[in-house]
């Protein structure tokens, strides 16, 4: 049995070890909220504005362990997070009818929201992949969807599929008022009483939530229309001085953004990986290079 999920020759280990997530989870937030059931969903059945961070940890830790968890780990995580679901519901404010969350397209749209934001914001931050591994990383995707309850066959595995995907979903989309208050609190969170000591440096996030922002396709910003446009290529500029900026983090720093039973996990999985034959002196972001895989693994071609 493989040591984690995801092994390093994933592309998805490739994305999902690469620091530009922090920017593709907020986007994805910004671009799930724009789907009226999905955005009630959240504002009903949870306490995102009272713990924002920790809305985002725990979605940092949903992916963390269904890429280098184990797959026991991957497993328990996926009925933990169905059961939750399963439990709750969504009054439709328009009109007043009660639907459950776990319903299949509102996860599929969570979903692809999230997955394709990594994809689109790691691409464009410059790290390198080709056409035919941003395919695979969908395709690879399609596992981590079924944890949450969807089918792989149902999954968009393809950018093509994506693509199309979302062009089809543009006329279900609006911007609702609890829509708008999100973006708008993603650019300038409340920080929880935990954190409350940061509060002097708070307006360094604003850069920060702007990136994110900036980083949603153009139609989705049209629909917002929250901030002034400005040129592509000094978003481009930026995104890529983010990456390099925080994969320069050492990584025993980066991993207290983390909570303390993800950090557990990772260091799982470096254990695990140890075990294996990878070569973990660079940590789990240094096992991006194919030479420090073990000798009887082949490097999956692009």
């Amino acid at each position: 049995m493989t040591a984690t999920v995801q092994p390093p020759e994933s592309v998805t280990w490739r994305i999902h070890i690469d620091r530009t997530m922090w920017v593709g989870g907020v986007r994805s937030l910004m671009l799930q909220a724009l789907h009226p059931m999905a955005m009630w969903g959240v504002w009903q059945n949870s306490d995102f504005q009272d713990d924002p961070f920790g809305r985002l940890q725990r979605t940092a830790d949903f992916v963390g362990v269904a890429t280098f968890g184990s797959p026991d780990e991957a497993e328990a995580i996926g009925r933990r997070v169905r059961g939750i679901h399963r439990r709750l519901r969504i009054v439709d404010q328009d009109t007043g009818r009660t639907e459950r969350l776990d319903r299949p397209e509102l996860l599929l749209w969570v979903h692809c929201a999230e997955v394709y934001s990594y994809l689109q914001v790691a691409r464009r931050a410059g790290l390198p992949l080709t056409g035919a591994m941003a395919d695979r990383y969908l395709a690879e995707q399609r596992r981590s969807g079924t944890y949450v309850g969807l089918h792989e066959e149902d999954i968009p595995g393809s950018v093509r599929e994506m693509e199309a995907y979302f062009q089809e979903m543009r006329p279900q989309l609006k911007v609702t008022e609890e829509a708008a208050a999100t973006v708008r609190f993603l650019l300038w969170p409340r920080l929880p009483e935990n954190l409350r000591f940061l509060a002097a440096g708070k307006p360094a996030y604003f850069p920060f939530g702007a990136l994110c922002y900036y980083s949603l396709p153009g139609w989705a910003r049209t629909m917002y229309g929250v901030l002034p446009e400005v040129p592509r290529p000094a978003i481009t500029a930026a995104l890529r001085s983010f990456r390099l900026a925080m994969n320069s983090m050492p990584e025993s720093v980066h991993d207290h953004a983390f909570m303390k039973p993800t950090r557990e996990m990772l260091q799982r999985a470096r254990v695990r990986l140890g075990e294996e034959g990878y070569d973990l002196s660079k940590g789990l972001y240094g096992l991006r290079d194919p030479r420090r895989w073990p000798a009887h693994r082949e490097r999956v071609s692009a």
